[in-house]
């Protein structure tokens, strides 16, 4: 299977790992050539978006079309061509409010989303298409519209380099203010823990589909917000308000991930029933996987 293939070829992307490369740049571009050369290796050739000109030299083409970075990392020669027209604006919503700012492991959901954002960024601006920037809490905080302009991606990554967690959520609200300014189809990538109302937030990504966007959800949420392994009395909080409850895990366990199930399961329904593409990741899942996701989403439509 491809999955363990590329398991097997990234395993260097793991988030821990991905944490400690520096910069957001280095970040997407090492999340965004790890999954090439993962896919390369594996028997999968499904994705004809992104990857249909990306193929292994033979003699006769133009070396110049030889990509020289993928060349050092896999000790193989793959040329790479690209479409120079402009088909497809990328809108990347990014959910900074302050849940997002929860982690158990080497990155919190908004750094972990913050680069997932920036690998897709990186992909989208590789392929020449039009990509942009919205960060939002209660309100839209940054908006950097869709362009393919120089300098761009620069100041795509400089902005996720630079959130941090701000106050509470309103998801639907960003999503009917981005609905009245779009002025052309294109795609939308939700990154957003969802701890909000389902059906004021498929309410809103309603709207974009109704304005002939495509709509991909990513239901970002901790390990351990997934699996609940706490142990003994423990004081919850929440993080964008000042609620408190006293609780021991083994006693609220199964009743909170069956609630879980519920939450995430209406997502699941109503988006999909509306012809969108939701996934739920973790923050332990590897980037290069998370990103396989996006290239899956896009693939199928």
């Amino acid at each position: 299977m491809a999955d363990a293939a590329l398991s097997r070829s990234a395993h260097l992307l793991d988030p821990a790992i991905v944490s400690r490369l520096g910069t957001m740049e280095l970040k997407a571009k090492t999340i965004v050539e790890g999954l090439t050369l993962g896919l390369h290796r594996s028997p999968y050739h499904g994705f004809s978006t992104e990857f249909a000109e990306y193929r292994p030299y033979v003699t006769g083409d133009d070396t110049a079309w030889i990509d020289w970075k993928v060349y050092a990392r896999s000790d193989r020669y793959y040329v790479k061509k690209w479409d120079a027209d402009t088909n497809l604006a990328c809108h990347l919503l990014l959910d900074t409010s302050a849940s997002m700012g929860y982690g158990s492991g080497a990155m919190t959901k908004l750094a972990y989303g913050a680069t997932l954002a920036a690998a897709i960024a990186w992909l989208v601006a590789g392929q020449r298409d039009a990509v942009g920037l919205t960060t939002f809490d209660e309100h839209a905080r940054l908006r950097l519209p869709a362009s393919v302009r120089a300098g761009h991606l620069h100041q795509i990554l400089l902005a996720l380099e630079r959130v941090t967690p701000s106050a509470g959520s309103d998801v639907a609200k960003p999503l009917r203010e981005l609905a009245e300014g779009l002025q052309r189809r294109g795609l939308i990538v939700l990154i957003s823990d969802l701890l909000d109302d389902p059906e004021d937030v498929v309410r809103g990504l309603t709207l974009l589909g109704a304005r002939g966007m495509e709509v991909v959800v990513f239901h970002l949420l901790d390990e351990h917000e997934l699996t609940f392994p706490f142990e003994g009395p423990l004081l919850f909080k929440d993080l964008e308000s000042t609620d408190e409850i006293l609780a021991v895990p083994a006693a609220v366990r199964q009743h909170y991930l069956a609630e879980l199930e519920r939450h995430t399961g209406a997502y699941a329904r109503e988006l999909s029933g509306a012809g969108m593409d939701y996934q739920v990741v973790s923050t332990a899942t590897p980037l290069d996987a998370s990103l396989l996701g996006y290239l899956r989403a896009r693939e199928r439509r």
